[in-house]
């Protein structure tokens, strides 16, 4: 499949068969790099890394994948360029595309990646923006793949704040490949309409079935529960609200056991607050994924940049 010169700002931007390309070329890359088979894809190419907001997982991802296939990654924090402030983002885009080629954006505006990508003329990957979080999920994707051995027909429920950036882009990528998805929220946080009738619409091609309640009662059946942080970034003024809101929505032992499956999973995309969003049983006990799930932030962002722009 050539994906190349694409970019990957969300995941509405792309179809069932080329997500599941993407996980299954990191499933294949994963395995090479276990077996110590590198094949330098990025041989010669120059890789920026904008981020505004503070990362683990991302940074580390796109600076060691870049650097496995033989590429030079290079960071900038948001406080070094002058994106958006004394430069305009359309002009630090062609700056950027002219010396680079690809660009990483880890921020807050999902206007701001789109002008990268509109203006830089090279490849450009969302590491997270307010809106949306789609590596996030090609990771997921391939953990889920792992334990289960498929994706279509598993049935996903995700519990916490329903509108911020992970609960969208997982309803976006389950319904794209036919993974059934619950979102569990109070009314205040659930998803935009708007955003529900679209993921509705892809659900219809997909065979995915989308719910959306507020009552932790449909974690029945599920084969995947997965939360948030109560409090995305930016957002820690609000944590004291969000806690009283959302502590009938914790995942925990008594939660878990509620699917009715003995092989249900817990994921989250890290970092998790222990105590409120999970309790600590949960996420330390067998059924918990979380670190195959990071590190497969590694082999999906690869995935995407050999996909995108290697050789």
């Amino acid at each position: 499949m050539d994906l190349k010169g694409r970019h990957l700002l969300t995941l509405k931007d792309f179809t069932k068969d080329e997500i599941l390309y993407l996980v299954d070329l990191a499933e294949t890359l994963k395995k090479e790099k276990k077996a110590g088979i590198f094949n330098d894809h990025l041989k010669r190419k120059n890789v920026a890394l904008i981020f505004e907001k503070p990362s683990t997982r991302t940074r580390c991802a796109f600076t060691v994948a870049v650097a496995d296939e033989g590429g030079t990654p290079v960071y900038l924090a948001g406080n070094e360029i002058q994106l958006g402030h004394k430069e305009s983002v359309e002009d630090t885009a062609k700056v950027l595309g002219r010396m680079f080629d690809g660009i990483e954006f880890r921020g807050f505006k999902q206007s701001d990646v789109e002008a990268l990508a509109k203006y830089s003329g090279v490849p450009v990957w969302n590491g997270l923006t307010d809106l949306y979080h789609p590596t996030q999920i090609l990771a997921d994707f391939l953990t889920m793949k792992e334990h289960f051995g498929h994706l279509e027909g598993l049935r996903f429920v995700y519990l916490g704040d329903g509108r911020n950036n992970m609960a969208n882009s997982l309803m976006i990528g389950c319904t794209k490949v036919g993974v059934h998805c619950t979102i569990i929220a109070p009314k205040e946080l659930q998803p935009e309409a708007d955003l529900v009738a679209q993921c509705q619409e892809y659900g219809k091609i997909s065979g995915s079935e989308l719910v959306i309640t507020d009552d932790v009662e449909s974690v029945q059946n599920g084969d995947v529960l997965y939360t948030d942080v109560w409090a995305s970034m930016g957002e820690e003024d609000k944590a004291a609200d969000r806690i009283a809101m959302l502590r009938p929505y914790q995942i925990n032992s008594e939660l878990m056991a509620k699917t009715g499956k003995a092989e249900t999973i817990f994921m989250h995309c890290l970092p998790a607050v222990k105590g409120y969003e999970v309790t600590e049983e949960v996420f330390d006990s067998p059924a918990s994924v979380v670190f195959d799930e990071a590190e497969n932030r590694l082999h999906t962002i690869k995935a995407v940049m050999v996909a995108t722009l290697g050789e």
